[in-house]
């Protein structure tokens, strides 16, 4: 697609001129034209015992100290997640349950010295949601606890060694430098891997958290784990296999946490990965995003081209009695247009193959399906950032017309966490501090710096990592 072809959202005059946009390009959203303020709003109904239909994204800033700590930045974020005034915090950060399992050495970390600074993040979350909301009536929290499988990149000197994985990926482990004579996890260290969830699950319920996220997504090791045909013994080959990972989790923490609920945010389709097209790329400018050459049909992805893979593992976790459900795609490391849909690339991804609105429509469609065949499940959809000051229109409408139960936010809360509150309060939207996606909030972390809206957040925009990050963009000036 030429990029030049892709019409920006703030170009986008009104309601009425997003939806010929919308038509224009065959994609079927809801989207009101009106926004229902208040109690009556749609986001505002509860659900269950959630307050009402927003929730928060996990947003890790990879800010934290190199002992997986919490820093200042850490507890501004959290702050934030708490003034968007949503009552379903889902996760609010991927907290590594491992040093080893760490994707950047900033990551957070569940282990004994962490824990103090875990439990002021959430109480400054909870303070800050009173401060909004008048109450933390119906405020559900969760904390995502993931291992980062082949992206593990848990010291500051980076080594292709540290990278975890399953089997072999003929085209992963080549982007990563993993020749033969790497070794994959055996089942004794996956055993480990699942007593450190255990582990930490314990943690967060003694934290007060409500439920822990088992992390299955954008391909990190859960996620990794539903991939894993060619992996042979107990943890790969069949349905049956790829799944123990999750199943002698959820068990552990049932038995060692009780009470505490599990959640499961998954990659419910994938695709080949893609890469710039060296025939368009030139100095500093990436080419448009194309797939790997590759033997068909793919075999290392998990539902590639189908949702049947999706709907076998939602039956799984019915039958886990897991009720909370996050849905996403793909990977931001090997097709991030799938998976986060932006105009802008990050500083090593491409421009994007389709226009960025097929990426979101793609994701709440996903959901929309899902959720039909799944009713009981409680379903959190993504990819809404993207559509801007359109977001509360097709968010209402999609929890309205029971696309999905809630509208997460994940970008948006980094420069604008209020946007669905303000919307719902009668409040004008401030354009200034909607997310353009830029990609700066990927471009950072992926160069070593915290993660935040430099564009848009003073609190970024002001500081010496933003000198550092110019430079950087410097070098690939196409990522804004």
């Amino acid at each position: 697609m030429n990029e030049r072809s892709i019409v920006r959202l703030a170009s986008v005059k009104g309601v009425a001129q997003f939806r010929e946009l919308l038509k224009s390009l065959s994609i079927d959203l809801p989207c009101d034209e009106r926004l229902i303020i208040g109690a009556d709003s749609p986001l505002r109904q509860p659900f269950k015992n959630i307050g009402n239909r927003i929730a928060v994204q996990p947003m890790e800033g990879w800010d934290g100290a190199l002992n997986g700590t919490p820093t200042v930045n850490t507890l501004r974020r959290w702050r934030r997640f708490g003034q968007s005034g949503a009552k379903l915090i889902w996760g609010g950060e991927a907290v590594a349950i491992s040093h080893e399992g760490r994707a950047n050495p900033n990551q957070l970390m569940m282990a004994p010295h962490t824990e103090k600074g875990i439990a002021e993040l959430r109480a400054a979350l909870i303070e800050e949601h009173r401060r909004v909301t008048g109450s933390d009536d119906g405020l559900l929290i969760g904390l995502q606890l993931t291992h980062s499988g082949r992206y593990c990149r848990p010291n500051l000197q980076k080594k292709s060694s540290d990278a975890r994985t399953l089997y072999r990926h003929p085209i992963l482990d080549r982007r990563l430098g993993l020749d033969e004579s790497h070794i994959l996890l055996s089942d004794g260290d996956i055993a480990a891997i699942i007593e450190g969830f255990h582990t930490a699950a314990v943690r967060a319920w003694k934290l007060g958290f409500d439920f822990v996220d088992v992390k299955h997504c954008h391909g990190y090791l859960g996620h990794e784990f539903l991939s894993a045909f060619s992996r042979a013994g107990i943890y790969g080959g069949s349905f049956e296999g790829r799944t123990r990972f999750l199943r002698e989790i959820v068990q552990g923490v049932r038995s060692l946490a009780p009470g505490l609920e599990v959640g499961v945010r998954f990659s419910a389709f994938d695709t080949v990965p893609f890469f710039p097209d060296p025939r368009q790329s030139s100095a500093g400018k990436p080419g448009q995003g194309i797939p790997e050459p590759c033997e068909r049909p793919y075999q290392c992805g998990f539902g590639v081209n189908q949702l049947s893979d999706a709907v076998q593992f939602l039956t799984l976790l019915e039958e886990l009695g897991i009720r909370l459900v996050n849905i996403t795609g793909g990977s931001p490391y090997y097709n991030p247009h799938i998976q986060r849909p932006a105009v802008f690339p990050p500083s090593d991804g491409y421009l994007p193959p389709e226009d960025p609105l097929v990426g979101v429509a793609r994701q709440i469609d996903v959901t929309r399906r899902l959720k039909q065949q799944f009713p009981k499940l409680i379903f959190v959809g993504s990819a809404y950032s993207y559509l801007q000051e359109f977001l509360p229109n097709v968010a209402q409408a999609a929890v309205r017309d029971g696309w999905t139960d809630f509208v997460g936010l994940g970008r948006m809360v980094l420069s604008y966490p209020e946007i669905l509150w303000d919307a719902t309060e009668g409040s004008a939207i401030q354009r200034k501090k909607i997310c353009r996606t830029f990609s700066d909030c990927t471009t950072a972390p992926r160069n070593g710096l915290p993660s935040g809206c430099y564009p848009l957040d003073s609190y970024y925009k002001e500081s010496e990592a933003m000198v550092r990050l110019n430079a950087i963009k410097h070098v690939h000036p196409d990522t804004d």
